[in-house]
């Protein structure tokens, strides 16, 4: 029995945020989901595709964010209950038509669930979701814990039905990955029936035509909505206060960061000293509940992740409200007590709120403080970030920076974001000279392959993975290509998003519930496009190298997919292509003039560097067998077998 297809009500069950959130979607009475691989949103659409045919969802991995908001919208332009779910950076690929879509409203109740990543810790960088709800005018909710995110999920479609109107709901990586005990609800019948109605008067909002324009009508409407999201916000229960009824310093917070400044006043011992008001609706504030908690404290902490959203919005509610309220002290980010990069945690609002309320505080005893430290620098050797053992990632790079370099032309590399970011960092030769987001590797490179009018004569190349290729990289593609630009276009083909949990995309024969789909061949689009394609193993060095010689020398836009799966796959985990073996009597070690060319430089961590005999090693428990090494090595000392 599944929570995710049973009733269940009133039963407490430990999950981790996503699965809190799919379960308040599905009590919601979802129909559609649509969403792009991103962690720390990507268990969201897996799970519910999982679980989609028991619920009669349709549930679908979109070709990028903004093709998945559209396919959301679709369901509910015909009354169906529907979700779209992505990453924070996915936000920016959806962004215009979500501009649109806020101005147009929905029918059928529409969440779009954003998950951001404060410290970056799998994004490239940390950029905010809350201040597209200001500049789209649609309403922001945030839940603090694991039970609110069950349960504001499902307020959020109840919410969207009211207004007519989208609803954007914000977690962050601690919350969407932690687990906590959550008690479910009952769950609402779903829709089941589709239908667009259309023939009704053009502005009728549910029966006439679906658009943004016109402007001045539309933009009136939907600042109507969110004075109604304003009024409704003030008696949420997702807005909590705990503290003394006057408290010397008031702590204004939202999101996770609710869990951090309780665990900072309790360290503290500060509970009659502070109160807390945890915001579960972020955008547009409350008025009128904030007034009634501002004027009980001169002093005010605003707690939040990243940047000073709630902070610059209350700031401006105080100085309105200034003639009843007085004049208020704000600490926060703006004078440095709440850092403005980065995730927060305890310590840090503990060193803030010490500092604001004159308490000394001792973190740690200072010998346990040394004595942690000691081990932590002495007991972990320094790791560096690489590519996994096997990785085709790995073997490409090797290939394209060993012909650049030959090729002495000071030719350069455009990337963009995914398992292979990594090739610019040593452990993929610091191949990428260039890092932005998907896609940006090809754009780039178009616009460089056409620096020739001004004298640049450096070889171009980009690389993006096979589902960077569906996302955004076509378009850049089809832009050198009708430009005349001249550059080389890799494609790192590792049959999967790997870097996201081998999600399915266009290029494979299987859709987000696992059903067979019709597979779109990347090469033949490329060729469709009416560019030269050739398709190598990038295992294969010696032939993916000559092919890119050949690309590099010639004009125009080349396309060389380079096929190969990735290591960590289901498909092949576990299976080894070759045996692998070192040759004692041919591997010359220290003595054979290469340099260590297969540890210091391949550097895959399948092979080890014996410092007792000086020669190198094979590692059996992680070797995948992919052979590379075999042709790395000069003097030929490493076997490879069939395995």
């Amino acid at each position: 029995m599944s929570i995710f297809t049973e009733e269940q009500n009133g039963t407490r069950h430990l999950l981790m945020g996503n699965e809190a959130i799919v379960r308040g979607a599905i009590e919601a009475g979802l129909d559609v989901a649509a969403g792009y691989p991103g962690t720390p949103s990507s268990e969201i659409i897996e799970t519910l595709a999982k679980y989609a045919e028991k619920n009669n969802h349709y549930v679908e991995w979109s070709v990028n964010e903004k093709v998945a908001l559209e396919v959301a919208a679709a369901g509910s332009f015909s009354g169906l209950r529907s979700l779209a779910v992505m990453k924070q950076p996915g936000l920016n690929v959806a962004s215009d038509f979500l501009l649109h879509l806020s101005a147009s409203g929905t029918r059928g109740p529409m969440v779009l669930l954003c998950a951001d990543d404060p410290g970056a810790l799998s994004s490239i960088n940390e950029g905010e979701t809350r201040f597209y709800a200001r500049l789209m005018e649609i309403p922001l909710i945030e839940p603090g814990n694991f039970q609110e995110a069950k349960d504001m999920m499902k307020w959020a479609f109840e919410l969207s039905e009211e207004i007519r109107n989208i609803v954007l709901v914000r977690t962050v990586t601690r919350l969407s990955h932690a687990s906590g005990n959550v008690t479910l609800g009952e769950r609402k019948e779903s829709v089941g029936k589709a239908f667009f109605k259309n023939d009704g008067f053009i502005l009728d909002p549910m029966e006439g035509s679906v658009m943004s324009a016109p402007v001045a009508y539309k933009h009136g409407e939907q600042q109507v909505k969110l004075k109604r999201c304003a009024e409704i916000f003030e008696k949420s229960p997702f807005n909590v206060y705990e503290g003394p009824v006057n408290p010397e310093l008031l702590i204004i917070t939202s999101s996770i960061c609710d869990l951090y400044s309780k665990e900072a006043v309790s360290l503290l011992n500060a509970e009659k000293r502070v109160g807390i008001l945890k915001l579960g609706t972020t955008f547009p504030l409350p008025p009128k509940l904030i007034e009634q908690y501002l004027a009980k404290a001169d002093k005010i902490l605003i707690v939040e992740e990243v940047l000073p959203f709630l902070e610059e919005s209350i700031k401006v509610l105080a100085a309105e409200l200034a003639p009843t309220i007085g004049a208020k002290q704000f600490f926060g980010k703006a004078n440095g007590d709440i850092p403005m990069v980065n995730e927060l945690n305890p310590d840090i609002v503990v060193t803030a709120l010490s500092s604001i309320l004159g308490i000394e505080y001792k973190e740690v005893d200072e010998e346990y403080k040394k004595r942690a430290s000691e081990i932590c620098f002495f007991g972990s050797p320094a790791r560096e970030t690489t590519f996994c053992p096997g990785c085709p990632h790995r073997a490409s790079f090797f290939s394209i920076n060993k012909n650049i370099s030959m090729d002495n032309r000071s030719g350069f590399t455009c990337g963009d974001i995914g398992c292979y970011s990594m090739g610019m960092l040593p452990g993929g030769f610091s191949t990428l000279k260039t890092l932005h987001a998907m896609g940006s590797g090809t754009g780039l490179a178009s616009g460089f392959g056409k620096m020739t009018k001004f004298g640049m004569e450096q070889p171009v190349v980009s690389v993006c993975g096979d589902s960077t290729f569906f996302h955004s990289a076509m378009p850049p593609l089809v832009n050198a290509i009708h430009n005349n630009s001249n550059l080389t276009m890799i494609v790192l083909d590792n049959s999967g998003t790997a870097m996201t949990g081998f999600q399915p995309h266009p290029g494979l024969e299987v859709d987000a519930t696992g059903s067979e789909a019709p597979k779109i061949d990347i090469p033949s689009v490329c060729k469709g496009m009416g560019v030269n394609v050739e398709v190598c193993d990038p295992f294969d060095l010696a032939k993916t190298q000559e092919t890119l010689f050949k690309f590099l020398e010639s004009d125009g836009v080349n396309v060389l997919v380079l096929k190969q799966i990735c290591a960590l796959s289901p498909e092949k985990k576990g299976k080894k292509m070759f045996n692998m073996s070192i040759d004692d009597s041919v591997c010359l070690g220290g003595e054979c003039g290469c340099n260590k060319m297969c540890t210091r430089v391949l550097s895959c961590p399948g092979l080890i560097w014996d410092r007792e005999t000086e020669k190198s090693t094979i590692n059996d428990v992680i070797c995948i067998g992919c052979g590379v090494c075999a042709s790395v090595c000069p003097s030929g000392a490493i076997k490879k077998e069939e395995a």
